[in-house]
């Protein structure tokens, strides 16, 4: 399947709506919806979780668990959109996610903003193996 970054950031886009959960401030969920393309060629979604104690997950996380259900590992472009539409890039623990779902992520594409696009590589060039590597990591 083709797609276009456009046509993922419309679908992350309609994902991202936020949802209060349990009247507590700060138990939300659905501000930043998630869509990546696989390199199988198939689409998986994502929301993010957010609770006043810390618990929860990015919506980044969200999609790559549906893609890890779907017996997937590659990410060929991934993208984070907030309910107000702006596209994000992925937080540091997301990154590192990624590289830990399957090395050759590296070479993933993943929208930084609407119209820009980076490599997962580029955005980690030290990730954890490589820090460890280094004796930065023990």
């Amino acid at each position: 399947m083709s797609i276009s970054k456009n046509n993922l950031i419309k679908l992350a886009t309609g994902l991202a709506k936020r949802i209060d959960l349990n009247g507590y401030h700060g138990n939300t969920a659905g501000h930043v919806g998630c869509a990546l393309l696989s390199r199988g060629g198939k689409i998986y979604t994502g929301i993010n979780v957010q609770t006043a104690c810390g618990l929860g997950f990015c919506a980044e996380a969200s999609a790559i668990a549906e893609m890890l259900k779907g017996g997937e590992t590659e990410i060929d472009t991934i993208v984070a959109v907030t309910w107000h539409g702006k596209v994000i890039p992925p937080c540091g623990r997301c990154r590192e996610f990624m590289y830990q779902v399957d090395t050759r992520n590296l070479s993933a594409k993943i929208m930084i903003d609407a119209k820009t696009l980076k490599t997962l590589a580029d955005l980690l060039p030290y990730n954890w193996e490589v820090s460890k590597k280094s004796g930065a990591v023990t």
